[in-house]
């Protein structure tokens, strides 16, 4: 097979940096199904491995990107023919194993998901992690009981993939949404499209300091972590469910056992990476189906080159991209 260009990260004395290199097949991790990769998406961790602002490979050189969608080109696994559209989100692509960010990607078929009738290559990675996060988010609060005669969702860091996908489901659903911002004045347009009943200034918020406040949530979808999260514990109604995902406002969270104990408040874990497949193939159903946003163009408006995901990746670190961003590298094969 001839060469290919991939995006790899390298370990450079005690730092990391990202390359467009040419390389061979040789030079990926083993695996029984060969892809040719037609898009792949960027995640917030994606961000942070190109940019160096984190260390998300275990090994190096790795190709980064933890999504792909794309077309088996040869399979040693009888589950998977040449010909057949998959996708990848997860499992460890783009952090143990080589990602999707390169026009070929060998993987184990275990990570591999059929693409669902009701999705195009394309679609799936305007998805991608963060809409297949959103919505284990969504399906995890639904099996613990939540209900919209509960109150509003709060979904906090909205104009993220994450958030933003998940101001879609959860309204899709039948939730009343508030979109907590930082960005108010120049998201409010775009959240309310996406189906947001109300666009909270972050700033505004009266986080207080008691073990419990006035209850003023139903619930809540969190991508922040920190502070942010603490006053979520503390202002969630009775049996409310809180998705924590994200920590973008730090690793830290300082709250005390009441609202679990007196309110019967439950803090639910997304982990999107190491789902049980099960779950997982669910999932994607769901979003090719009953849970596909409308507004999946206005989610995910730029389709960018892989030549500029380096460039991409910072302006996400620098918390100045709205929506997400998907890769083009095969286009629809």
């Amino acid at each position: 097979m001839k060469a290919f260009k991939a995006l790899r990260v390298h370990q450079v004395d005690k730092a990391t940096q990202s390359r467009l290199d040419t390389i061979q097949l040789n030079e990926l991790n083993e695996g029984a199904v060969l892809i040719r990769v037609a898009y792949s998406s960027l995640n917030y961790k994606d961000a942070l491995a190109v940019t160096g602002k984190g260390r998300i490979m275990r090994s190096f050189p790795k190709v980064a990107g933890i999504d792909l969608s794309g077309v088996v080109e040869s399979s040693a696994d009888p589950a998977y023919k040449a010909g057949d559209k998959v996708l990848v989100t997860g499992c460890n692509i783009g952090e143990a194993l080589d990602g999707g960010l390169a026009e070929y990607a060998r993987l184990p078929a275990s990570a591999l998901v059929p693409l669902p009738k009701g999705l195009s290559l394309w679609e799936a990675m305007a998805l991608g992690t963060a809409g297949f996060t959103a919505a284990l988010a969504l399906r995890r609060m639904l099996e613990n009981h939540q209900a919209p005669a509960m109150g509003p969702i709060a979904v906090t860091g909205p104009t993220g993939g994450v958030g933003s996908v998940a101001v879609s489901l959860f309204a899709g659903a039948g939730f009343k949404v508030a979109a907590i911002t930082g960005k108010k004045a120049s998201s409010e347009d775009y959240l309310r499209g996406l189906g947001a009943a109300e666009v909270v200034d972050r700033a505004g918020l009266e986080l207080g300091s008691k073990p419990l406040e006035s209850a003023r949530w139903g619930g809540a979808v969190d991508n922040l972590g920190g502070d942010t999260l603490a006053y979520l514990t503390r202002t969630v109604q009775p049996w409310g469910n809180i998705a924590s995902i994200g920590l973008t406002q730090g690793p830290g969270l300082t709250t005390t056992v009441m609202p679990f104990i007196l309110r019967g408040v439950s803090l639910l874990g997304i982990h999107s990476v190491e789902c049980p497949r099960p779950w997982r193939l669910a999932i994607w159903d769901q979003l090719a189906g009953p849970w596909k946003p409308s507004q999946l163009k206005a989610i995910a408006p730029r389709t960018i080159a892989l030549e500029e995901v380096p460039q991409a990746c910072a302006a996400i670190i620098a918390g100045q991209v709205q929506g997400r961003s998907v890769v083009r590298i095969g286009g629809d094969l």
